[in-house]
């Protein structure tokens, strides 16, 4: 259980430095005349991805067994997502923001696929949680993800075509 909690705690320390690097990047965004869509379903995003944490390391505790191949997948989301966050560079942040006249960014991940960060959110949102095996966490995420993954890329997909 203590690697658990260790894991859980180093990918929390990751969601801080995300947000530090977010909230940089939305500044920029936003002096360069950046516009925001769809931000109503933020609150709901943060909440959904805080409740992954706090359900995985509760249902964990009485949890016994775990899962070494999905810290695999897990290790992997995160070097997708960074790919991703490195890629956008300025661009990117944890809300839906375009800059008029930016140009869409069609390299790295974004090469082979049109949302890759959402791959690396999908992956980790299901093995996270059965690292500690809390399988009924990572179901009731991936469900209510999808649910939101389904509002976040009409959003997102609305907003990269006011790129064009």
């Amino acid at each position: 259980m203590r690697g658990f909690l260790t894991l859980i705690l180093l990918v929390a320390v990751e969601r801080v430095a995300e947000l530090v690097v977010s909230n940089r990047n939305l500044k920029w965004s936003k002096t360069h005349g950046g516009k925001e869509f769809g931000a109503g379903h933020y609150p709901v995003m943060v909440a959904l991805h805080t409740g992954l944490l706090v359900g995985a390391v509760a249902e964990a505790r009485v949890r016994k067994r775990r899962s070494r191949a999905a810290l695999w997948v897990v290790l992997a989301a995160q070097v997708l997502r960074w790919w991703c966050i490195t890629t956008l560079g300025k661009q990117w942040n944890t809300r839906v923001v375009v800059v008029p006249g930016a140009d869409r960014v069609v390299g790295g991940p974004y090469r082979y696929l049109p949302h890759p960060n959402y791959v690396a959110v999908v992956a980790e949102g299901a093995a996270l949680p059965l690292v500690g095996g809390a399988w009924v966490t990572a179901l009731v995420f991936s469900v209510a993800n999808a649910m939101l993954l389904r509002t976040r890329i009409r959003v997102e997909d609305q907003a990269l075509r006011s790129l064009t």
